[in-house]
């Protein structure tokens, strides 16, 4: 990955479940613009990871320990974690 301009940053995406399992890795390093939101994160997750583009509308998001919107703001320093819904009872 080619280093970040001063107008983007690269976040790690910690992966769970299926979504680890699509992409074969526990985590991922995506750039993004300054004041990026989830919408924005979850968008080019599914491109810059294309095993993540068939699943990536439907991944929940949370930052540090609250899940997290699409209108969310992606923060700087917090760790952001994908992971698809689940059920049972």
């Amino acid at each position: 990955m080619t280093q970040p301009d001063r107008e983007s940053r690269v976040i790690t995406v910690r992966l769970f479940a299926a979504a680890r399992d699509r992409a074969g890795s526990d985590s991922v390093n995506v750039e993004l613009p300054a004041g990026a939101t989830i919408g924005d994160l979850r968008s080019v997750l599914g491109v810059s990871v294309p095993t993540l583009h068939a699943v990536s509308r439907h991944l929940l998001f949370a930052v540090g320990t609250e899940y997290a919107t699409d209108a969310s703001a992606v923060p700087e320093s917090d760790e952001v974690v994908a992971f698809p819904p689940v059920s049972g009872g």
